[in-house]
């Protein structure tokens, strides 16, 4: 008896260290938003390139303070980009005027990506499928939008236009479009959110009886809201497709509304009462592409507080841990409307956020977080940064790895050693050459205390991350004293780890 009572108390510690323990493998994103110059760049840098690209550091470099591993970038607003494209034209959120490059000349999103890449931070591109206008002004667009190319691929819906998502040349274009960042830049992942069809005006529906007539593909008058799912439906399997015949390591993610369906429509559905609903009012299915695997990820905005009556995060949180159908789930969280005094009044108490990420503990199914948006995550609102820094993100994390991705181990680091010039010691490995998914994209260096190495799986142990082969051990020496051991990793693209190097010593 006493050695089963004994054996269970074993478990239950180990049970409760594995539990305490902070995660190696984290999404801990922010989402950077450009339309309407909500994050980046600034009114007064619409002119200034130089600087866009300083706010643009500033605001890596806070994210890396706080030990984020991604950033979604909101690339393609409004049918126009921050990047050269010859099938959009430039954005006017980016110059003040669409179709304005940026003078002097540079390339935003190459930018972005080279220095989040330099911080160890993925770069998912973030792009709005079916926007065109944030109002019902065409004069705006630019002389080459393809708006003035092929207007009847456009409809005006509660006074903005949008492409129809009934139409085949719809679809061909977003794939062309997706296919040419994939093809062109070095991004970890596509990004849509919850923009498909628009949200409902009231008194007004969409305006695709055309289409549909035309076009039916086999549904009847009365299955319109099914042929509109479909429509949708389609484009996410194209674009999973077109993504992955390219680079099969880019992942393809959504971020929906939080609502899928009430348990009132369906008894699959929450235990809601949402006045909106992804599959009734903006006819996206999640359930079925994360059930079939055609997106490889989800982050549902989840943008209430605990204990709201109609939309409570605590029951949604549960509902899509149940719901994800084994892909990477990551919560949609709203940095910005801490403090908001217009809000519910948990937003105005220390710290809803806080109250949240701990909940998300409860559901391992959670795999990390996504914080919209970067100027509220700026702010530090009622501390949110510090407590992401002392408790929460004390230590550097992984990015997961896709569950819906296979992938290959990289080749772990060779000739790791220390090497010595006068008063100062590096710590040197040779340069990891693959190429494709296993590329690699950051090293990992541990630091053990003492002799020998010890336990990689804790994040307590990583010293740092870096592209580069080397880190000075005299800068590590004014920060830590006595004899540690080290060993580095190799994570590719894939987001898989190496096996370790031999371990070095050193007393610093």
């Amino acid at each position: 008896m006493k050695k089963t009572t004994a054996l269970l108390a074993c478990c239950i510690l180990f049970s409760a260290l594995l539990h305490a323990q902070p995660k190696k493998r984290e999404m801990r994103a922010v989402w950077i938003a450009t339309v309407a110059n909500i994050d980046w760049p600034t009114l007064a840098a619409q002119t200034q390139p130089a600087l866009q690209r300083q706010e643009m550091r500033n605001m890596l470099d806070t994210f890396a303070k706080n030990n984020i591993n991604a950033i979604v970038f909101q690339i393609r607003p409004t049918a126009d980009t921050f990047y050269p494209s010859t099938l959009e034209p430039w954005s006017q959120w980016l110059t003040g005027e669409q179709g304005q490059a940026p003078q002097p000349y540079y390339d935003p999103l190459q930018f972005v990506i080279e220095e989040a890449h330099a911080r160890c931070m993925d770069v998912h591109v973030w792009l709005n499928p079916y926007r065109v206008t944030n109002s019902a002004d065409i004069a705006q667009l630019s002389d080459s939008h393809i708006y003035h190319q092929h207007p009847e691929w456009f409809v005006e819906y509660g006074g903005k236009w949008y492409f129809d998502p009934g139409l085949d040349e719809t679809r061909a274009f977003l794939n062309k479009v997706v296919r040419d960042i994939v093809e062109r830049y070095d991004v970890d992942a596509i990004h849509f959110d919850d923009y498909f069809y628009p949200y409902r005006v009231k008194g007004r529906d969409f305006p695709d009886d055309t289409t549909f007539a035309a076009n039916p593909r086999g549904f009847l008058p009365d299955q319109k809201d099914d042929w509109r799912r479909n429509n949708v439906n389609m484009i996410i399997s194209e674009l999973q497709q077109t993504i992955k015949s390219i680079k099969p390591w880019v992942e393809f993610g959504i971020s929906p509304f939080g609502v899928w369906r009430n348990k009132s429509n369906d008894p699959n559905g929450s235990d809601t009462q949402a006045g909106v609903q992804n599959y009734d009012d903006l006819y996206a299915d999640i359930l079925k592409w994360l059930r079939e695997g055609s997106i490889d990820y989800v982050v549902p905005q989840l943008y209430w507080e605990i204990g709201k009556k109609v939309a409570d995060y605590e029951i949604l949180a549960d509902w899509w841990s149940k719901n994800s159908y084994g892909k990477n789930l990551y919560i949609g969280l709203y940095a910005s409307q801490l403090g908001n005094k217009k809000a519910a009044a948990a937003w105005c108490k220390p710290n809803e956020l806080v109250r949240q990420l701990e909940l998300n503990k409860q559901h391992p199914e959670i795999d990390g977080a996504v914080y919209f948006s970067a100027q509220g995550f700026m702010r530090n609102p009622q501390g949110l940064c510090d407590s992401l820094q002392t408790n929460f993100y004390k230590y550097p994390a992984l990015c997961p790895i896709n569950r819906n991705i296979e992938g290959d181990t990289p080749a772990h680091p060779q000739n790791l050693r220390i090497i010595k010039d006068g008063h100062n010691a590096y710590l040197w490995w040779d340069t990891v050459h693959e190429d494709g998914g296993c590329a690699t994209a950051y090293y990992v260096v541990y630091a053990f205390k003492g002799k020998k190495a010890g336990y990689l799986n804790n994040p307590a142990n990583i010293l740092c991350r870096t592209t580069d082969n080397c880190i000075d051990l005299n800068e590590l020496g004014k920060r830590f004293k006595g004899t540690y051991t080290f060993v580095v990793t190799t994570v590719n693209r894939y987001k898989h780890e190496s096996t370790p190097t031999y371990g070095v010593t050193r007393k610093l």
